[in-house]
């Protein structure tokens, strides 16, 4: 299929998805369920989440690339089974919110992995998937999250009239949870599509209420994907809508405190903040700044398998390229290679 083809064929299932849950699904599973399925209960929800954390953090460590057939191979092999198992309502609901998480990281991991057609529709099929199982449990907060993941999709892809509907749609179902984090993970998408639109209103708008929402004081960190939102995360992802904005001061100043004051523990995300500083710092004309951040980019990336980190170290290779004369500079681009090969 050609990358347009898919596009197209990504955006119109995204938006399809929000049609998509059965509500009665699990009160019908309880009552219909196999004599011969397994039995589930809190112990098999428990082991869901422990892998959902297990390969989550390792996939944030490394990339989406490492362990992404693990993932699929828990998914099918051992929680599929227990979704068509008999189980209470209350355990179904619990089991299908554990599941949508699990499916939502099988699609961050294959967007994550690569930038091919195949890759791109198993992502978008599972973050819809995911959004479907989020729903039919009645979690609000993952249902958001799904819808999440295809807006950055759809920004990723330069479909931005759907990533602003679809982010839309994620801060809609965020709108009354008591998690800080969570609306500020919301607001925070919606920014982001609509600065790639280059609406600056709206991006100017719901920045501004995702930094009211990640200073608020936040109870103890649950399980759940926004749970995860760091204010450095937030930092890092309100400095490159700043940046798309044309604001470099406040972008580098966000990225810096993303790096410095709050820190970011995972490889893999601190290399991708790395390099976007190195890519602000260039664009203020700030050449020898941009060297010094890249170079810790390079440190930070060698063995990551991530599309974002090979998606950087392109782009940074290109950009050097007009400084030839600069020792520093081809240093740089030939250890890129070196990491990229």
């Amino acid at each position: 299929m050609e990358r347009r083809e898919f596009i197209l064929a990504s955006s119109g299932y995204a938006l399809s998805a929000l049609g998509l849950p059965d509500m009665d699904s699990i009160t019908r599973r309880t009552e219909t369920a196999l004599s011969g399925a397994v039995r589930v209960g809190q112990g098999e929800v428990a082991a869901v989440r422990h892998m959902v954390k297990a390969l989550g953090d390792s996939a944030s460590e490394l990339g989406g690339g490492h362990a992404r057939h693990l993932a699929v191979r828990y998914l099918t092999q051992d929680v599929a089974p227990w979704l068509e198992g008999h189980f209470t309502e209350a355990i179904g609901r619990d089991l299908f919110a554990a599941t949508s998480q699990l499916v939502h990281l099988a699609g961050w991991m294959a967007q994550d992995e690569g930038d091919t057609p195949e890759l791109r529709g198993l992502a978008q099929r599972y973050y819809a998937h995911s959004f479907r199982l989020a729903a039919e449990a009645g979690d609000p907060e993952l249902s958001a999250t799904a819808l999440r993941g295809l807006a950055v999709q759809c920004v990723d892809l330069g479909y931005r009239a759907e990533a602003v509907q679809l982010g839309e749609a994620c801060v809609e179902y965020g709108r009354h949870l008591d998690n800080p984090r969570a609306v500020a993970y919301y607001e925070a998408t919606l920014a982001n599509a609509a600065a790639q639109d280059d609406d600056r209103r709206m991006a100017t708008k719901h920045l501004a209420l995702s930094e009211t929402a990640i200073g608020k004081p936040t109870a103890a960190a649950g399980d759940s994907w926004a749970a995860h939102y760091s204010p450095g995360r937030w930092a890092h992802e309100s400095g490159m809508i700043l940046s798309r904005l044309g604001d470099l001061d406040a972008a580098e100043e966000h990225l810096h405190l993303a790096l410095d004051i709050h820190g970011l523990d995972r490889r893999r995300t601190r290399a991708i903040v790395l390099a976007d500083l190195g890519g602000v710092r260039l664009r203020q004309g700030d050449v020898d700044g941009a060297m010094a951040t890249w170079s810790d980019f390079l440190d930070c990336a060698d063995g990551i398998r991530s599309v974002k980190v090979q998606a950087a170290l392109q782009d940074m290779r290109v950009r050097l390229r007009r400084y030839t004369g600069v020792p520093e500079a081809q240093e740089l681009r030939e250890q890129a290679a070196r990491i990229s090969s």
